[in-house]
Order: structure tokens, then sequence, then C-alpha cells
């Protein structure tokens, strides 16, 4: 996916998979779970958690995360992202969370979401983490390349 588009495709609002390396010992694979996240092209993710989740605990002791985007319609498309936490904002600023809230739902949903999840702003903290290594695939611009070509063998 050329620069360009994957940066519009991980800024439009979609469910990310955020991965962070869970040391904790054992046979541990890294945690693995949806989140809702905020970004604009050419700036940085930011992810908003309980203060005391074992997210916030493994993302600060790890100081980098991955984040994956797809999009389940045809043809199928991915962005995902890895890089440092350059900033933990404690507690979070009542913008970011308003904002993530509007990006995810409509008007009316985000406000009575707001409202009745009012009481966590004050233990919710962010993670900021700038982009440093991207991987990215458009299955369509994949798949053109085969279009016809079983008809073209049938002959």
């Amino acid at each position: 996916m050329p620069h360009d588009a994957r940066e519009e495709f991980l800024a439009a609002p979609r469910v990310g998979v955020l991965g962070v390396t869970d040391p904790r010992g054992g046979d541990r694979a890294p945690l693995v779970v949806p989140v809702w996240y905020g970004y604009e092209p050419g700036g940085e993710i930011v992810v908003e958690t309980g203060r005391e989740t074992i997210k916030a605990q493994l993302l600060r002791a790890a100081g980098r995360f991955s984040l994956c985007v797809q999009d389940e319609r045809r043809p199928y498309r991915f962005v995902s992202v890895e890089g440092p936490v350059t900033a933990v904002e404690d507690p979070i600023d009542p913008a970011v969370r308003e904002a993530l809230a509007h990006r995810y739902l409509d008007p009316e949903e985000a406000r009575d979401y707001l409202a009745g999840t009012a009481g966590q702003l004050k233990d919710d903290i962010a993670f900021r983490m700038r982009p440093q290594r991207w991987r990215s695939a458009d299955f369509g611009a994949f798949a053109a390349g085969f279009e016809g070509a079983a008809g073209a063998d049938a002959g």
C-alpha cells in the first residue's frame, strides 16, 4: 500500500488490535486486545486505558506496542504499525477522551457514553506511540493481477 493510502487507512475510524509483549513468565504470548485509537496522518497513535489495567502495566514495561487495523470487507486490506511509546498522559486529557468517543460513535451516542462513563475519566490514561515500522497490504491490488487467469487457462 502506498504511503498516503496507508496513512489514510489508519486514520479512518476502525477498531485496532493492540499487541504488547507480556513478560510475566511461563508460556505467555503477547497481550493482544481490540482498542479504540486515534490517529491523524503524520502524527502519533493514541490509545486510552485504565491506569491499573494489565494493558497499561505491560505498555509501561515494554515501552512500545503494535497496532493492527484491518478492513474485513473485500478487497481485504490491513495496516500494522509498531513503535515506541512517546508519552503517557496521566490522567487523560478530557478532550482526547471526547475525540475518541466521537470518532467511534454518532454524536448522541458519544454524548451518552461520555456522560455514562464520566467517573472513569479520573482513572484513565492515554499512551501515545510514534509509528516506526509499517506493514500493509491491499489484497484488491494483489488480486487484480489474477483477474481473468482462470478463464485464460480454460481456452
